[in-house]
This record gives C-alpha cells, structure tokens and sequence, in this order.
C-alpha cells in the first residue's frame, strides 16, 4: 500500500514498500532483502533510486543478484559489512508507478505481455489474413539488442524430419520486440499483433 503521509504534502513522492533489508552478505557490502514487489528485477536494477519511508533519504542500487531464490542487493555508499549490518531492519519504498504513463511511454511488464494472443497485424507485410491468430506469448527473454516474445503457436509447424523418418516439429517462435514486428498491444483486450518478415515465424 502507499505510505498515506505522501498525500500530505503535494510535492512529496507516492512510495510503495519494495523490501526490508536483512542480514550482511558478505564482507562488500551487500544485504540480503525481503521482497514486497512484484517485480524485483526492475526494483533492484543498478542505477534504481529507492527511498526511506519518509521519502528524506534516497538509496541507488549498485548492484543486484540472487541466490537460491533470494535476492542480494548493494546500495552505492555501503561499501563494507559494517555498513551493511547498520542498514539491517531499513525498509526501502519505490515511487508508484503511472499506468498512465507506461501506456504513453509504449512500457510494459513482463507479466503484461504473457499470455496476451498474439495476431497477425491489419496490413502485413506477409499477406496474411488480418487477426489470423499465431500462438499466444509466453515468456519475455531479455537479449543484448532486445527483449524477444517467445510464441507457442497455435499451430505447430513441421519443419524437417528426423533420421528415422519422424516429423521435426516447431512449437514456438522468437520475435523482437520492437514496434516495427509488434505494432499494436491490447492488455485489456487480450491480444497483441505481429507484422513480421517471412521466415520468421513457422509456417508464416
């Protein structure tokens, strides 16, 4: 929930509690974290700016991995376990995202994006029939250039055959994520389309 105090003063941020930090990891500086957010990975990327509960003191994260599904966070400034232990029981807040926003930043969460159905766009480049239903996203890889879509499609496609004559079939496609292949996200509606070049994906 947001702190209620930011209401109080206009200028104030509207902070939502991300973690309460734990044990000293280590001799650098580290801390374990309990986790209050959906999404740790965005939270915790280096650069990431949380505050204090009152919004006076901010941290910037240095770091962030996990471990055996806990997470370990560096916060720039605590640089020994000295440090670390001193900030053990401090919960940090992040600002409240604007839905709002996103949509007009073209943003999007993983968890957006997974399970939307996944379309052919009005006017591709392939001829296809428009809302020709290709699969449906089921993850979101990040890759150096860009995130990919992974589809499971609809259909699965043969796409060779084995040595001993059996079928080799195609049950998902990669597809970057940029404008350009995914012109058009619904969330609310449950879909997104795709204008993508031939060979891209199976059967297409």
């Amino acid at each position: 929930m947001a702190d209620q105090n930011m209401h109080d003063d206009p200028q104030q941020l509207e902070l939502l509690r991300v973690c309460r930090i734990g044990r000293a990891q280590g001799m650098k500086g580290e801390v374990t974290v309990q986790v209050f957010t959906d999404e740790p990975e965005w939270r915790f990327e280096p650069g990431s700016v949380l505050y204090s509960k009152d919004g006076s003191t901010e941290y910037v994260v240095e770091s962030s991995r996990t471990f055996k599904k806990r997470w370990i966070i560096k916060l720039e400034g605590c640089d020994d376990r000295d440090a670390s232990e001193a900030l053990n029981g401090t919960e940090l807040y992040g600002e409240a995202d604007d839905p709002d926003e996103m949509l007009e930043a073209d943003e999007w969460y993983p968890k957006d994006l997974i399970g939307l159905e996944a379309r052919m766009a009005e006017g591709n480049g392939l001829g296809a029939e428009t809302g020709l239903v290709v699969g449906k996203v089921v993850d979101v890889i990040d890759s150096p250039a860009q995130s990919l879509l992974k589809i499971r499609l609809a259909e699965p496609v043969q796409v060779g055959t084995a040595k001993d004559g059996t079928p080799v079939m195609e049950k998902t496609s990669l597809v970057p994520f940029v404008d350009e292949l995914v012109p058009d996200i619904d969330v609310e509606e449950g879909y997104l389309t795709l204008d993508p070049p031939g060979g891209l994906i199976p059967g297409l």
